[in-house]
């Protein structure tokens, strides 16, 4: 509510974050603009440390697409119902997203889309390669937090997609299909390790260090 001490929490941690424009957490944020596929799968290879959205693991491809768009849609009567505005057009400042700004500014900016899909993304790649769940739910929380970076979300509207998107993981974790595709996912994982493949070394160490900030 406008006024709330949430309200102003969301506000100082906005202003806050406005320190990081045009550096490289910026630049992150603007590449974790895109929700087209396969960019937005291939986002989570660092933490994997596989490479995403390739012939090599086209049943965690489609696993991953399914989860993220189960999760995103799953914000929408939320945002409908709330209509939060958003921060960029509450305080009639730049974006690192100009072309989405028109759009944006008539969409309900709580909870978070993306970072419902991000977390949800996290936690399944989470469960089919635990062994690496740090990097994975840390590259999750991030993609979220990019939304606040870049300027379109309040840090409650990330805060609470991350929830939605939790909820959208355990929901799916009693679905047969997804059940039987994720053994699936987990195989191909295991066979890609066999193989050798890696993610990008250059590509993860720039996002390694933008993390940072």
């Amino acid at each position: 509510m406008p006024g709330s001490a949430q309200a102003q929490a969301d506000l100082q941690i906005h202003q806050q974050s406005r320190g990081l424009r045009q550096g490289p957490r910026w630049a992150l944020a603007t590449r974790d603009v895109s929700l087209d596929y396969p960019t937005v799968i291939e986002t989570f290879s660092c933490a994997l440390n596989l490479p995403l959205g390739t012939s090599a693991t086209p049943h965690l491809n489609m696993l991953l697409r399914r989860s993220m768009v189960d999760a995103g849609l799953a914000t929408y009567r939320a945002k409908d119902h709330y209509q939060r505005q958003r921060p960029f057009a509450a305080l009639n400042e730049g974006t690192c997203s100009p072309a989405e700004e028109a759009k944006l500014a008539r969409d309900g900016s709580y909870p978070s889309g993306h970072s419902a899909l991000g977390w949800a993304v996290g936690m399944v790649l989470t469960g089919l390669a635990p062994e690496r769940g740090n990097a994975l739910l840390q590259r999750g929380h991030a993609f979220g937090q990019s939304r606040m970076v870049c300027g379109v979300h309040w840090q409650s509207d990330v805060d609470a997609g991350r929830l939605v998107g939790a909820a959208a993981v355990a929901r799916l974790q009693a679905e047969p299909v997804f059940v039987a595709q994720a053994e699936l996912a987990r195989q191909e994982i295991a066979a890609a390790r066999q193989k050798g493949l890696q993610a990008d070394a250059a590509t993860c160490a720039q996002e390694a260090a933008a993390l940072k900030n």
